[in-house]
């Protein structure tokens, strides 16, 4: 799988987030940045990323998958912080 065909796929299952996508072949790293991961734990907010990729995950086109969630404001904050 590529990048684009990870983000089409939880863009199309997952409403209201933003997500960014490194990797190729079946590892990928996952950055969804969304209002819905607001007031949610962070064991929810990842069971989500899986819930929407575990069709593939399960037939093993996905293999690793490296998940961090933000809200927007995390997400502002987190990367102000890289440029300083």
């Amino acid at each position: 799988m590529q990048p684009s065909e990870v983000k089409a796929l939880l863009e199309s299952r997952l409403d209201g987030c933003e997500f960014h996508i490194q990797g190729e072949g079946c590892n990928f790293q996952v950055v969804a940045v969304g209002e819905v991961f607001e007031g949610l734990s962070p064991v929810k907010r990842q069971q989500m990323i899986y819930g929407a990729l575990s069709e593939e995950i399960a037939s093993g086109a996905l293999h690793a998958v490296s998940i961090k969630t933000y809200t927007p404001q995390q997400w502002q904050a987190a990367t102000d912080n890289q440029g300083a």
